[in-house]
């Protein structure tokens, strides 16, 4: 099979995405710094169209990069082997398919036509707590593993993963890179995610493009329309 960026993308996102179905859990030792005073100013989740607003576009984004279409949702059971932290999150978060987290917006790009070179954005609001809770659990179970396999209908990919220094942005920062092999193909994605306040972004892609692009996302997401 060929590995795109837009397969190692849908696969990536579909576990951080999991945290919809996260229960409350104590951070671990790994757990990121948070910066005091950001739980008492909590206000009201914002709804899945206030997100939207607050996503990346092509203007925030500049030259060569065009809107992807939503990907369709495939069907086959998904499975994790070899990393039990990251199994029992469920093996359907890895396309995506299972997904119930109610505030959401997300948009993908490519850049200058490269299937290579993609970046993807994700926006979540909730209580700061949920949000923190929720995505610190599934970043841990995704790096407690150096490397494991998924399994989606006849495919299997190799998944390498390892924690990575997130930018000071937000009250809280996650990142980490995959590598996904297959089929004598290779992908690497770089998956950064900042919390701030009652809002999670999570940008996904070439790590080039994570890194150029995700201080931005923080800003917009901060920015009330």
């Amino acid at each position: 099979m060929r590995l795109s960026t837009t397969t190692a993308l849908g696969l990536s996102a579909l576990t951080v995405l999991a945290l919809a179905g996260c229960s409350a859990s104590p951070q671990s030792a790994d757990a990121p710094s948070r910066r005091g005073g950001d739980e008492a100013k909590a206000s009201a989740p914002l709804s899945s169209a206030e997100l939207g607003k607050r996503l990346l576009d092509e203007d925030d984004l500049g030259e060569g990069y065009t809107h992807k279409a939503k990907p369709a949702v495939r069907g086959d059971d998904v499975s994790v082997i070899g990393c039990p932290a990251l199994a029992k999150l469920g093996g359907d978060t890895a396309t995506g398919s299972s997904l119930s987290f109610p505030r959401k917006a997300k948009a993908s790009f490519t850049y200058a036509g490269s299937s290579s070179s993609e970046v993807s954005e994700e926006l979540y609001s909730d209580s700061a707590t949920k949000l923190s809770k929720g995505i610190g659990k599934i970043f841990d179970a995704m790096v407690s593993c150096s490397s494991y396999q998924v399994a989606s209908g006849t495919s299997v990919i190799d998944i390498g993963a390892r924690k990575t220094t997130a930018p000071n942005l937000g009250d809280e920062q996650w990142s980490q890179l995959l590598t996904y092999s297959a089929g004598g193909q290779r992908s690497v994605v770089k998956q950064t995610a900042i919390r701030t306040g009652n809002v999670l972004l999570i940008v996904s892609g070439s790590p080039a493009l994570v890194d150029t692009h995700v201080a931005k996302a923080v800003h917009k997401a901060q920015t009330a329309r």
